[in-house]
């Protein structure tokens, strides 16, 4: 079988990300780089592929059998709906959209003509999730009452100095960084169904958030808190504690989430299970066992890729849709309209 003809949009940090997992691929190639900064016709050389300053000249020049969109959050829907328009499946990087509006507009687009989106949530391709959401669906924790979550770092200078864009609307934790983790709550949880928030720009005084305080409803009833900062000397995030990106130093006893039943709770992603024997009472005055699940470790990203060839190939269906998409956008857009309100609100349907 031919390997899939990929092009990627955007040469930054993630693009670079995605770039290394198709060099590294058997399923696809890559084909064009995309990209109008100036470094970017240098990248092209050392991957040996054309460059492209924008989509159309690449799209009246190539064919291509998908296109893998790691734009800045502004352009994600104009750079999508100019690949759908020529039906070619897209791997789009989270946020699928800057606002909800145009992400309602590619939601249109896909159940209208049948386009195959493939949101860039990574983390639903993740062991440690697959695992996670298989105890939680087993029943082995009980009803779900309480969500603790964690994204705490402290992103160094130079990370805006490369892109001032992460400074400014669009940009930011909420959107960045925060989407990714009301995707994995969604996953675990069930939808969210109100928010209510504070922010703080005290630390970095940018246009953007640099700390957040959450709380969460969920559908069910479950009540969450969440924590999130790109100013915060801490490990405790999804990347100092998961061990998916070597890139970052990992802790092995820290805990991102821990989500709490009636039967039991679940840390994540040291994955300790803790509850009651059936001999015990349902008691805090009773000791709790601790099992640890077992999972095994892989690149997220790969396991991404991997499916969205074969999304391109027809023999699966998107994990993460443009419909969640747009979910996992508006709760970070209702977190943003509590902030500035003041009060809680509730989540589009």
């Amino acid at each position: 079988m031919e390997p899939l003809a990929l092009a990627v949009m955007g040469a930054g940090l993630i693009g670079r990300q995605h770039i290394d997992r198709i060099e590294k691929a058997a399923e696809c190639r890559l084909a064009a780089i995309v990209d109008p900064a100036t470094d970017a016709p240098q990248t092209a050389k050392q991957q040996g592929v054309t460059h492209y300053s924008n989509i159309a000249d690449a799209l009246a020049n190539e064919v291509f059998d998908g296109v893998i969109i790691a734009t800045p959050n502004a352009l994600h829907s104009e750079h999508a709906e100019q690949c759908l328009a020529r039906n070619l499946p897209i791997l789009i990087e989270k946020p699928i959209a800057h606002e909800s509006a145009a992400a309602k507009s590619l939601l249109t687009a896909e159940r209208d003509h049948g386009h195959k989106i493939l949101v860039g949530h990574h983390r639903v391709h993740s062991p440690i999730m697959e695992t996670a959401r298989e105890i939680v669906s087993s029943g082995v924790l009980g009803s779900i009452t309480t969500v603790m979550g964690s994204a705490q770092f402290y992103k160094p200078a130079a990370y805006f100095d490369e892109a001032l864009w992460r400074t400014k609307r669009g940009g930011g934790p909420i959107l960045i960084n925060l989407i990714h983790e009301i995707g994995n709550l969604r996953t675990l949880v069930g939808e969210i169904s109100s928010v209510q928030a504070m922010a703080s720009s005290a630390a970095r005084n940018f246009e953007v958030e640099d700390t957040v305080a959450i709380t969460l409803r969920f559908d069910s009833g479950a009540l969450g808190t969440f924590m999130l900062s790109d100013s915060a000397v801490s490990s405790a995030s999804w990347e100092h504690t998961a061990r998916e990106n070597p890139a970052y130093p990992h802790d092995p006893n820290q805990d991102c989430y821990q989500i709490s039943g009636t039967k039991g709770s679940l840390a994540v992603p040291t994955m300790r299970v803790k509850s009651f024997t059936d001999n015990q009472e349902v008691s805090w005055w009773s000791p709790m066992d601790e099992q640890k699940i077992n999972y095994e470790a892989a690149d997220p990203l790969v396991r991404q890729l991997n499916h969205f060839c074969d999304i391109i190939r027809g023999t699966a269906k998107s994990k993460v849709s443009a419909f969640d998409g747009l979910q996992n956008l508006l709760v970070t857009e209702a977190i943003a309209k509590s902030i500035s309100a003041g009060r809680a609100i509730e989540i589009e349907r």
